[in-house]
């Protein structure tokens, strides 16, 4: 008589298993209108996106400027 093969995880095996990442998963994917991220994140990530913002904007004013499209005029030999 042969042995039962030993199964590594009984994730799929338990019924309720609350807490689990898993779970958390499918029941996110089930229910997408009860899922909101918390008024303090979202201030925290506006507040850095803000601070972002003003630090690319203070590099790109710091910067050389570079002409894109030069006169012309000066390389006309003909």
């Amino acid at each position: 008589m042969t042995r039962q093969k030993k199964t590594r995880s009984l994730a799929d095996k338990v019924k309720i298993r609350t807490g689990k990442r898993k779970d958390f998963k499918k029941w996110r994917h089930e229910n997408p209108d009860q899922v909101a991220s918390s008024t303090r994140f979202t201030q925290k990530k506006r507040q850095q996106r803000k601070l972002q913002a003003a630090r690319k904007q203070a590099r790109q004013e710091a910067g050389p400027s570079i002409e894109i499209h030069p006169d012309t005029t000066e390389h006309k030999d003909d």
